[in-house]
């Protein structure tokens, strides 16, 4: 006999079932590439893309959650999170997460950035329903235990003592700083030895569960898959945790805004006994929702994207100056950046960034010729494609896009906007972004002479 309290369960579990929303956003050639969302009630936002053709898929959960939305106190928790979800929950210890995945010949992984953090895992498509189950129970129950803390507290101070071994890569965290100070933007994603030394089990718990509600979440998942099948796999793991028991809620926006980041001139060194020096000399660049990043993109692309764009040609091929130098952009929900990197002995430092600043005037002021337009066009349109080649890149793309756009644009309508930019739009924003006053930040071993010459550089 049924109760009345179980008719009523089961009346409530039916509604909230009926309300789950399918859309075919992207609709592919015979089936192949075609993106659905559904909308569970309670939030939790799944995509997929469907590849016939391969024997493998890549499975991710996309936390809406940064070190941008951490306090200056919490620097460093979205990163320690991260490591803590891969501890245990009720149902497995860390090395059944682990083993889970090594034994049928996957990996699993995470990253953390500043406007969002992801968990993945690629496997065989049969073995889909192990990968969604691990990862589904990493993200609900999660139980950030004191013991787990402090023993993963002395990893991550291993790998911020990594990255600080790592010139090339730490330049990029103080080029960060250069340009955002002390903010959420400009502060590392691993935090300080400081801040996660003083980080807790009870701060981190308030952390996870603020940000970890299926409403910040996008499960995307990529290959050799069906869509209503990962759409069960995923309900079934989330409701058995209970995440989804607020039928009525909405999944949180894409982040918005319009930051205006005015910094212009600023020098920032670090004196440190390596045999080069790294440097990067950028300025503003240009939020990721911006129309215009499609002609920046390609503007980046002529300047410093590969071996003939004139940056690695006027440094390293026609000087022999360094042997690592490039351009790039990183874009924000409200702002970006442009920044030039180059690695060189000491000694020629100021010559880099003598040839990297004429160059970046000069485009500024005359724009790009049409033939290194047409290069780059297609140097940009081909590197797109060849990215998106295998189910974890086209993973990232689908749970990117719905996480911080809202919508999915398909490879071939990327490819479209990539040849439609006009050598004139190049222009434009050549004037805007290279015509600013850049700023700097060096890491080595720099002397005082020299280094009292590197404001020369942003004058």
């Amino acid at each position: 006999m049924t109760s009345r309290s179980s008719k009523a369960t089961a009346r409530t579990s039916t509604e909230a079932r009926a309300v789950a929303r399918t859309q075919t956003l992207i609709k592919g050639r015979d089936g192949i590439g075609t993106v659905r969302k559904t909308t569970l009630p309670g939030g939790l936002r799944i995509v997929t893309e469907t590849l016939p053709s391969v024997r493998s898929a890549t499975f991710g959960i996309w936390a809406h959650v940064g070190s941008r939305d951490e306090t200056p106190a919490l620097n460093g928790a979205t990163h320690y999170l991260e490591h803590l979800l891969f501890k245990g929950t009720a149902r497995r210890s860390a090395l059944d997460i682990s083993s889970a995945i090594d034994a049928v010949g996957g990996e699993m992984n995470a990253f953390t950035a500043k406007e969002y953090t992801c968990y993945y895992a690629r496997v065989l498509d049969t073995d889909l329903p192990l990968a969604i189950d691990t990862v589904c129970d990493m993200l609900t129950g999660s139980l950030i235990r004191e013991e787990d803390v402090d023993v993963e507290r002395g990893a991550i101070l291993e790998e911020i003592a990594m990255t600080e071994d790592d010139p090339g890569d730490c330049v990029h965290d103080l080029f960060a700083h250069t340009m955002f100070g002390d903010t959420p933007l400009g502060r590392p994603v691993l935090g300080t030895v400081d801040t996660v030394n003083a980080l807790g089990a009870d701060r981190i718990r308030r952390f996870y569960k603020k940000h970890y509600d299926p409403t910040h979440l996008v499960v995307a998942c990529a290959g050799n898959i069906d869509h209503n099948k990962v759409v069960r796999l995923v309900r079934a793991a989330f409701e058995s945790a209970g995440a989804l028991d607020r039928a009525d809620a909405a999944p949180i926006a894409p982040r918005d805004g319009r930051r205006a980041l005015r910094t212009a001139g600023r020098v920032e060194l670090i004196g440190r006994r390596t045999e080069q020096a790294h440097v990067v000399l950028g300025m503003p660049g240009l939020a990721r929702t911006d129309e215009r990043r499609w002609a920046l993109g390609v503007l980046n692309t002529a300047l410093g994207g590969g071996m003939s764009s004139r940056l690695f040609q006027e440094v390293r091929e026609k000087r022999g100056l360094a042997y690592s130098v490039y351009s790039y952009t990183s874009g924000f929900a409200d702002c970006g950046l442009f920044g030039v990197y180059a690695g060189c002995r000491p000694s020629q430092v100021h010559d880099v960034l003598k040839i990297c600043r004429d160059e970046l005037d000069q485009v500024a002021e005359h724009g790009l010729p049409d033939d290194e337009i047409e290069r780059a066009i297609g140097q940009l349109r081909g590197s797109t494609v060849l990215g998106l080649e295998d189910t974890g890149a086209i993973m990232n793309r689908i749970g990117k896009s719905e996480l911080c756009w809202g919508e999915q644009m398909s490879v071939d309508e990327m490819l479209t906007r990539i040849a439609m930019v006009t050598p004139d739009e190049i222009r434009a924003v050549a004037r805007e972004i290279l015509g600013q006053r850049p700023s700097l930040s060096v890491i080595g071993p720099l002397k005082d002479k020299q280094a009292s010459r590197l404001h020369e550089a942003v004058a």
